[in-house]
């Protein structure tokens, strides 16, 4: 695909809204993939160049993680096995799938992965701090890091909210411990995703880098804002990417 000064001034705006997006509330996902796509490229290839950009967001919260001490890396390594057997299925079953019906299944899944990131009432921080590290605890991590890193693997926005929604549910750890264990399952999915599609050629590197940098500078300005309010920006600006996604589709934008 032939890169111009538009697909960069449509992208990297995007993606640096989708940063601070990610930085105040989650759901930076259901803005980057929409912006690749409203730029023009194909299904596959806007999945793959987002993993870039998504693999250096979440590279820099797990550090930040792991440097708190907030990780339990006993629960974490059978987690990371099961996170690259999922991922790398759902990204190889992406590549199979024909681009028209790619571009349907995400039209699809863009507005259930929005409702599920944005429903606030599946969060109930009810849990504990301490982990358990028992079967049930175990059993959690690794199914969800295998099932919801195979959708990962395929497509990707939501997956840190939907792991956390796991680690919350089933294994009743608190938002806080329950994060923090979600993201290096999170970025596991995403390395493991980026070298297959690194592997097949589907990234644009060009433009994933640029992306990349404006998505980590928005995340800074995202994670330094001090606003009263700031979590409200998070919905309008989802469902605004995503009117411009649907007019694209549809020809109207």
């Amino acid at each position: 695909m032939e890169l111009t000064p538009v697909t960069f001034l449509i992208v990297c705006p995007l993606l640096f809204l989708a940063g601070i997006i990610d930085a105040v509330g989650g759901g930076g996902g259901l803005i980057s993939i929409p912006a690749y796509l409203i730029a023009g490229l194909p299904p596959h290839m806007a999945v793959a160049t987002n993993k870039l950009s998504s693999t250096c967001g979440t590279l820099l919260a797990t550090l930040r993680f792991i440097k708190n001490r907030l990780i339990n890396f006993k629960l974490a390594i059978p987690s990371v096995f099961a996170a690259i057997l999922g991922s790398s299925l759902g990204a190889r079953i992406s590549m199979l799938v024909p681009e028209e019906m790619m571009l349907y299944i995400l039209v699809f899944i863009l507005p259930v992965s929005a409702f599920l990131v944005l429903n606030k009432k599946l969060f109930h921080d009810h849990g504990k701090a301490e982990v358990s590290l028992d079967r049930k605890t175990y059993l959690t991590a690794v199914l969800s890091a295998f099932f919801i890193g195979s959708y990962d693997g395929f497509y990707g926005p939501g997956t840190g909210t939907f792991l956390i929604i796991a680690f919350t549910v089933f294994a009743h750890l608190s938002i806080r411990t329950s994060n923090a264990q979600a993201k290096i399952i999170n970025l596991t999915t995403n390395v493991t995703a980026l070298v297959i599609f690194l592997l097949n050629g589907r990234v644009l590197l060009t433009l994933g880098i640029a992306a990349a940098l404006c998505n980590m500078a928005g995340g800074y300005l995202g994670a330094g804002l001090v606003m009263k309010n700031g979590a409200k920006i998070v919905k309008p600006s989802i469902l605004f990417v995503l009117f411009l996604l649907l007019f694209k589709i549809f020809g109207i934008y």
